[in-house]
């Protein structure tokens, strides 16, 4: 078995790592369920790929993705439920039918009008599909998955509710929804009541990933950039605390948020 530029190899070699007679015991263990999260690991690590600018990871990263479907559909061939091809064709048919303006007679002529098309084919997708399932009241946000992080799947929910008007007006409502729940989180940590600040938090981090919506901001990658400057930041304090011979536990409240404000400092100039 030779490396090779055509997916089929790849096909060949996921079938011959699953095979029972001769086949990686590793691989023939596995099933749907086990390498789930494996499929979820592989897209944030493109991501992380594409975020840090090396397209030499973000090269081996695809490939590593890549992977995921053609492990999952040849698992699916041996239960005989499905194969690759079925895979390739249904979305190879989903991009036609989604694109009527390149594959069809209708005309788009900017980025708004095809975007709309879209999100019409998308609605009578919608419904056919909640026909074939016996609900015949399908809802906008049934097909928003369940596993999405919760920030960016609470911002999916409330774009999706914006479509048929549930939204609120303008950025300045939604900054006053934030500040009333700020004040229900306080006034529930003042009752002592757990169960109501969990759920007081809960309700501001939503209206908080609704802000982000409104202002054009991703939710999700805003947190993930919030998250490394932390880290970064975070180093330096560490850094300045071996610098002053003082370990970091030692060095007291007022010492370390010293230091934190010489990062921020320099990170402004």
């Amino acid at each position: 078995m030779q490396p090779s530029r055509d997916i089929s190899r790849l096909i060949e070699i996921m079938a011959a790592l699953r095979n029972p007679d001769g086949g990686c015991p590793w691989d023939l263990e596995q099933d749907f369920a086990s390498i789930r999260h494996y499929t979820i690991e592989e897209a944030y690590e493109v991501s992380d790929a594409i975020e840090r600018g090396d397209f030499g990871d973000l090269r081996e990263e695809l490939g590593d993705l890549l992977l995921q479907p053609i492990y999952h559909a040849q698992m699916a061939t041996e239960a005989g439920h499905f194969d690759i091809g079925d895979v390739i064709y249904g979305i190879t048919e989903k991009l036609i039918r989604r694109h009527p303006h390149v594959f069809g007679e209708e005309a788009a002529r900017n980025a708004e009008m095809a975007k709309g098309r879209w999100e019409a084919i998308k609605v009578e997708e919608r419904a056919a599909k909640a026909a074939r399932q016996g609900n015949h009241t399908p809802s906008l946000l049934d097909d928003v998955p369940q596993v999405l992080p919760a920030l960016a799947r609470a911002e999916k929910l409330t774009k999706r509710a914006a479509k048929v008007g549930f939204d609120w007006p303008d950025f300045a409502s939604v900054q006053a929804k934030v500040e009333e729940e700020l004040a229900e989180v306080a006034e529930a940590r003042t009752s002592g009541n757990a169960a109501a600040t969990h759920e007081e938090i809960g309700d501001l981090l939503f209206a908080v990933a609704n802000l982000a919506r409104k202002a054009g901001v991703d939710a999700e990658g805003a947190l993930r950039d919030a998250n490394v400057k932390f880290t970064r930041r975070f180093h330096y304090v560490e850094d300045r605390c071996r610098q002053n011979g003082i370990a970091p536990a030692a060095a007291g409240l007022e010492r370390l948020d010293a230091y934190w404000n010489e990062i921020r400092a320099a990170d402004k100039d």
